[in-house]
């Protein structure tokens, strides 16, 4: 398989709610919710980095297209990186996160591995890890 991932899609319970948070609260660039006029097609599409998207998605359309039943899920099963260039846009990243109505899981700290990072949930339980690791930073 060639690695080829476009489009990460989060699950959420209120659209317009999470769209909010990461349009409003996180700054993400987004065309706003289409596919309204579909039972099961309402989504927001969010712009990350090239050729990468964010989908938010009801998770009720989620269990329709895919057949499988709506279910409790962990917050544990996943985590979402965002590598930032430094330790000071980690702790601005968490600020705004939890002005957005994040829940702040863990304030960033110093790492064993010689990073500095911190964790946040958005309103849907999704964990998001803020780091700056010094080996990863990103270039654009």
């Amino acid at each position: 398989m060639k690695p080829s991932i476009s489009v990460i899609t989060l699950g959420v319970s209120d659209l317009e709610k999470a769209v909010e948070f990461y349009r409003d609260g996180l700054g993400l660039p987004t065309q706003g919710i289409i596919g309204k006029e579909f039972e099961f097609g309402a989504v927001a599409f969010f712009n990350l980095q090239s050729g990468l998207k964010l989908a938010l998605w009801p998770r009720k359309s989620i269990a329709n297209d895919t057949g499988l039943a709506d279910q409790n899920i962990s917050a544990l099963e996943f985590t979402i990186g965002h590598n930032v260039v430094n330790k000071k846009e980690v702790d601005e990243v968490m600020e705004m996160a939890k002005k957005a109505g994040a829940k702040i899981v863990k304030p960033a700290i110093d790492t064993f591995w010689g990073g500095y990072a911190g964790y946040f949930q958005d309103l849907d339980g999704h964990l998001w890890e803020v780091v700056y690791n010094p080996e990863l930073i990103p270039t654009d």
